[in-house]
């Protein structure tokens, strides 16, 4: 039997907090240390979040007046921008990090401020950062100090898009990533156009001219493509669901292939990733609650078009699950370790 870890959640007072404590506290392997939340400090997780009534006791802490190098591990569920302001301490006192947020996924740094707008505190820090994409990086994982977890978009589309990619099956330049997603992926903020009334029997696109998640994607992608830079037309629409994501994926093949032998090389040993019939239509509830991502296909008759459809739960796979998935490989557990839960239906 493992010997537990403490490890401490920054940040456990939004939905990606929430999601983290929920399945850390079903972990086997995990005690939870610290949970911060400067606004609710004081207060106790249960009261914030009843769904935890009877698992969790711990009061909600002030990120400064508590010492998150006495935990083995440290997860960053935080706004961009947060974690850097303590990650070298903590690297200094050999604990380990995964950050869920933005501030180590994109290694060009003058790429990262432009989009970020804010200057990057430990460009050190950046360099060894290792991208917490198990399905792609699994080895460097193991051996990390510092994981910087995915976004829940590119986390989507990397999957659907990395085996073409990486066998130089489709033309790299002319990639559309159509994406919806719940309104938890906006997090836990008052903003009027995540209200009921305006979210409600609505659809929209957003960040038509430009969003964060395109350069994560973009630079990740270009990394597995044998044909060089990868450009992606990415729009993000927000659906009136509280959690899922489905990408919609147009390509354009330079050769005949077999999408099936392609996907089922890549994912055969995959724990999480699901590769569904062709033609199939994988649907976001068939996700909901769990760390799978399950993807289908389409050939379009007499053309050299794709469909890729990819869905994810933006929370789980997209962020928190995924954050647990890096920690099993870090501590060198087995990797589906606290995340066999079924998916939520209906």
């Amino acid at each position: 039997m493992n010997k537990k870890i403490k490890v401490s959640v920054v940040g456990g007072s939004g939905y990606t907090g929430i999601e983290l404590l929920r399945l850390l506290a079903l972990h086997p392997n995990v005690e939870i240390l610290h949970i911060t939340s400067r606004n609710d400090s004081g207060k106790f997780v249960d009261e914030i979040y009843p769904s935890l009534r009877g698992i969790l006791s711990n009061q909600f802490v002030d990120p400064d007046k508590v010492e998150l190098a006495d935990s083995n591990l440290v997860f960053f569920a935080t706004p961009s921008g947060i974690a850097m302001n303590y990650v070298e301490k903590l690297l200094s006192k050999g604990v380990k990090v995964i950050d869920l947020a933005a501030d180590f996924r994109i290694k060009d740094i003058k790429e990262w401020e432009k989009w970020y707008e804010m200057p990057h505190k430990c460009p050190e820090v950046l360099k060894k950062a290792v991208y917490g994409l198990p399905e792609v990086n699994r080895n460097l994982i193991m051996n990390a100090q510092i994981v910087a977890n995915p976004g829940c978009y590119p986390t989507a589309i990397q999957l659907a898009l990395n085996p073409l990619l990486n066998e130089g099956l489709i033309d790299p330049e002319s990639i559309i990533a159509d994406a919806k997603s719940g309104i938890s992926g906006a997090g836990k903020k008052n903003q009027v156009d995540l209200l009921l009334s305006e979210a409600s029997e609505n659809f929209k696109a957003y960040s038509i001219s430009g969003h964060r998640h395109l350069p994560e994607i973009e630079e990740n992608l270009s990394k597995n493509s044998v044909l060089g830079k990868v450009k992606v037309l990415f729009t993000p629409h927000l659906l009136p669901i509280s959690r899922g994501i489905h990408a919609s994926i147009y390509v354009n093949c330079l050769k005949e292939f077999d999408p099936s032998k392609i996907y089922k090389k890549y994912y055969a040993n995959e724990p999480f990733v699901d590769v569904m019939k062709k033609n199939s239509c994988p649907d976001i509830k068939s996700v909901r609650g769990s760390n799978t991502c399950r993807i289908s296909y389409f050939k379009v008759p007499d053309t050299n078009q794709l469909l890729v459809l990819a869905v994810i739960d933006n929370l789980v796979k997209g962020a928190a699950g995924q954050a647990i998935q890096n920690m099993n490989i870090m501590m060198k557990w087995e990797e589906t370790l606290g995340l066999n839960s079924i998916p939520l239906v209906p």
